[in-house]
């Protein structure tokens, strides 16, 4: 398991979305992958569409005027 970081800040939906699906495609199973956001809507975009995929969020926070999505990697 390693640990990743994806930079989407200042990209508006649904960048931020696609980029994260991007990146988890090059990612192994188990891997976790923490992306950083600037548009609101990532903190219920990226759990949904984990919840589609099959992808567990193990983390959501704001931190100044950041959204943060951890997430776990799941490829079945």
């Amino acid at each position: 398991m390693s640990h990743h970081q994806l930079d989407a800040r200042r990209l508006l939906c649904p960048m931020p979305v696609i980029r994260t699906q991007n990146k988890v495609n090059e990612l192994k199973p188990g891997d976790v992958l923490e992306v950083i956001c600037t548009d609101p809507g990532a903190l219920n975009d990226i759990p949904a569409w984990c919840r589609i995929n099959g992808h567990k969020v193990l983390e959501t926070k704001k931190k100044n005027n950041e959204v943060i999505v951890v997430i776990q990697v799941n490829h079945s």
